[in-house]
Formats: structure tokens, C-alpha cells, sequence
């Protein structure tokens, strides 16, 4: 996807810019929301035009599609939103989160290259990273704290060609210094990857030094746990790298999102700051409330936050701190009777892992989300056993949900 002309910005939602200036696409016959293309192929009106397409003269930006692995209209739109969205040039969007990091790991190394990760990120990336592409590919990973700026730059190594991490770290909520880190990417001649699921809206790495930001949108973008979809989002050049005939991470290994899917999370982004914001200002309620009772929480918006300052810096305003926070319960056990109790008992929310749900999410992270870490790996990142991920929905009031939460506290003697 190249980037749109001034006269065709579609949809901007740069937490920074007014809504007045928000532009969308409509559709086919005048419709208030864009059509959805289903073809899985397309025509050209001059056979001429075929071979340009394949050699890559012709493409999306001038109206020319060939087939729904490489662009379809309905998907390339939905990446213009998220493009103005993240303040990068372009964004194409895949049929995951995780396929979105795998494409763009996969396009950025070659067998021999290096990666320096953050060490607290989602299990599922960390198996990726650990054990398949060093296994697969021959690139070799090094995970280290992110935090930890001289950690960072004494695993760089000359073939180091990324640096990896989450913007608010899975599940720990350890908030990355992405200008520092960007800085320290960049001197060593690689490329700064950033995961940025746990805070769209919240956070724009790429105007803190990222080159590359990707989604899980299956989670608060989608906000319905209904859809599982990514995204990747940077320069023209990298999306069109991406789709290459010869060597596109995106067109030849077909992680392509359906159109009827685009669609969709194109009707739901116009209110994902709105969402945000409310599921930031309740957990934000929970962890201040159970910071007062003494226990162990953990949330970006708390001052006792080690990056609570950080963030404040680093963050759009208006949408708070996430919708995200981490209890210690203590133990596996004492996790499970909480959860067990929230669940069946007060129908507070549901024993499930993903996020950004309208209703409450919770999962011991140690013993599912983070269950590919091995017992040594989630020592160094900080995941306790009886840490519980909670992701605050807002249906009920903020009043009704505590009343529930704090009496599930008092009956498994938390408090």
C-alpha cells in the first residue's frame, strides 16, 4: 500500500489532530460506510496492464488489483485507517497478530541475523522468537530486559537487525523507553519493532522512534473477541517489501485477513478512543482502590508504577493509563479460588485468556499466557505464579464491579 494522497486521507485518527479533520471512505453507491470487495480476483481493462502489475509498475495506489493474497480494496482501506491511525505512511493488515510479527520479522532477517528482545512479552511471540525462528530460519534471539538500556546495547551485535519489544509489556505492564530504545536500535544499525496490542490509542510508537508497529487486533481494536486479525504498520517501502511477488513475507507466506473482516474492524476503530478511555478509567478505579488495601498491583497509572512517570510523558492525553492490571494473588491456588469465584459466583467476568473485551477478561498468566516461558524465563521476567492479568470491561457500572470484586477479595481472606 503506498501512502495516500493529501486530497484522499482517509479517517484520521491521530490522537492528536482534531476530529474536523477526519476524512472516510464511502461506499460503492454513496453508502455512509465503505463497500466490501469479496472478489478474490480482479480485472484489468487492458491486457497491457497484467504484466505491469506483476513486475510491480501498477498497484493498489492507482486503482489496479490482481488478487486477494496480495491487495484487495476493502483490506487496503482498513490500513489506511490504522496508517493515520498509528502516524505511519502505510499499514496492510494480515489474518493475526502473530503472523503480523512473523511476516515482518521474517522480511527484516535473513539466517545468520540477530534479534534483541524484551524478555516480557506475550508467550505465544516469545515462542516464536525462542524456539521456531532460530529452529527454522537460523536467526539467532537474545532476550533481555528492556528496561535496562545498557542491557540492550551490550546484546547488540553487528548482524543485530531488530530490537523487539511491546510498548506495555504482557503481563507484567513494564512500560518500554521507547526513545531510548529506539536510539540504541538505530546506532547499532537495526530496526526497531514495537507491539503496541496492549495500548492503540494510549501510545503512538512510531512518533517515539519505532520503525515498524504491529497489532494483535483481534483484541481492543476488535473489542469483541469475535474477530482474530492483525496488522503491521510503517514506511511505503516496507508494506510494499511485504508484498512483493518474488520475496513479500505477506504475499507468499498468505496470512491475508478477509475483506468481510476489514469491513467490520473498519466500523469498529471510530470508537476504539472512546472505548480506551473507559477501560482505562476503571481499571485505573481497581488499582487505585486496591493499592489503598496494600496488596500487590500492578498498573502504569499508579504513582508506585517503576515507569508511572515514563508513561506520563510518553502518552496521548485523554485516554489514560490502559485498560490492563496485575494482581499477585500470592499463589497459583489463591489465583484460581479468586478467579473461580469472580466467575461463578459473581458473573464479574470470565476466566479466559485474550484482552480488550467489553466484559472483564482475567487469567493467571503463568499458567496459560505466558505458559511457553519456561520456569527460568518467567523468573527473569518478573511473571510471579499467582500473578492474575485482569482486563477491565465497562459493562455494569464501575460501583457494581467493585462491590462484587472487593467481596471476592474479603471471602478467599485477601483482605
Amino acid at each position: 500500500m503506498m501512502p495516500p494522497k493529501d486530497s484522499e486521507i482517509a479517517m484520521t485518527f491521530d490522537p492528536q489532530q482534531s476530529l474536523a479533520e477526519v476524512r472516510r471512505e464511502f461506499g460503492e453507491h454513496g453508502g455512509v460506510n465503505m463497500s466490501i470487495e469479496a472478489s478474490t480476483t480482479f480485472t484489468v481493462l487492458e491486457a497491457a496492464n497484467m504484466p505491469e502489475i506483476f513486475q510491480g509498475r501498477m498497484g493498489p495506489e492507482g486503482g489496479c488489483y490482481l488478487y486477494g493474497r496480495h491487495f484487495n480494496p476493502t483490506v487496503y482501506v482498513l490500513g489506511r485507517y490504522l496508517a493515520a491511525m498509528e502516524g505511519t505512511e502505510a499499514a496492510y493488515c494480515t489474518a493475526s497478530g502473530i503472523s503480523a510479527i512473523a511476516a515482518v520479522l521474517i522480511q527484516l532477517c535473513s539466517p545468520g541475523d540477530h534479534i534483541v528482545a524484551s524478555n516480557t512479552i506475550y508467550g505465544g511471540t516469545h515462542a516464536l522468537l525462542k524456539e521456531f525462528l532460530p529452529a527454522k530460519t537460523g536467526i539467532d534471539v537474545t532476550f533481555v530486559d528492556i528496561g535496562d538500556a545498557a542491557a540492550v546495547k551490550a546484546a547488540m551485535r553487528p548482524r543485530t537487525k531488530v530490537v523487539f519489544c511491546e510498548t506495555i509489556a504482557n503481563p507484567t505492564l513494564v512500560v518500554a523507553d521507547l526513545p531510548a530504545v529506539a536510539e540504541i536500535a538505530h546506532a547499532g544499525g537495526a530496526q526497531l519493532v514495537v507491539d503496541n496490542t496492549f495500548s492503540p490509542m494510549l501510545l503512538s510508537p512510531a512518533k517515539l522512534g519505532a520503525d515498524v508497529v504491529v497489532h494483535s487486533l483481534t483484541k481492543f481494536a476488535g473489542g469483541a473477541s469475535d474477530i482474530i486479525a492483525g496488522a503491521v504498520c510503517g514506511s511505503a517501502d516496507f508494506i510494499v517489501s511485504l508484498m512483493d511477488l518474488h520475496t513479500g513475507a505477506l504475499m507468499l507466506l498468505g496470512p491475508t485477513m478477509d475483506p468481510k473482516v476489514a469491513s467490520e474492524l473498519a466500523l469498529r476503530l471510530p470508537h476504539l478512543g472512546l472505548r480506551m478511555a473507559e477501560h482505562s478509567r476503571r481499571a485505573q478505579a481497581f488499582a487505585e482502590r486496591l493499592s489503598e488495601k496494600g496488596l500487590p498491583v500492578t498498573y502504569p497509572g499508579l504513582p508506585s508504577h517503576p515507569q508511572h512517570e515514563l508513561l506520563g510523558r510518553l502518552a496521548n492525553e485523554g485516554y489514560g493509563s490502559g485498560g490492563i492490571f496485575a494482581l499477585d494473588a500470592g499463589s497459583k491456588d489463591k489465583a484460581f479460588e479468586l478467579m473461580n469465584l469472580l466467575q461463578n459466583e459473581y458473573r464479574f467476568g470470565y476466566l479466559a485468556v485474550s484482552l480488550g473485551y467489553f466484559d472483564t477478561l482475567m487469567s493467571c498468566s503463568a499458567s496459560s499466557t505466558s505458559s511457553e516461558l519456561s520456569d527460568e524465563d518467567m523468573a527473569a521476567a518478573g511473571i510471579q505464579p499467582g500473578l492474575v492479568r485482569f482486563s477491565i470491561g465497562y459493562t455494569g457500572t464501575l460501583e457494581q464491579r467493585w462491590a462484587q470484586f472487593d467481596e471476592a477479595l474479603r471471602r478467599v481472606g485477601m483482605v
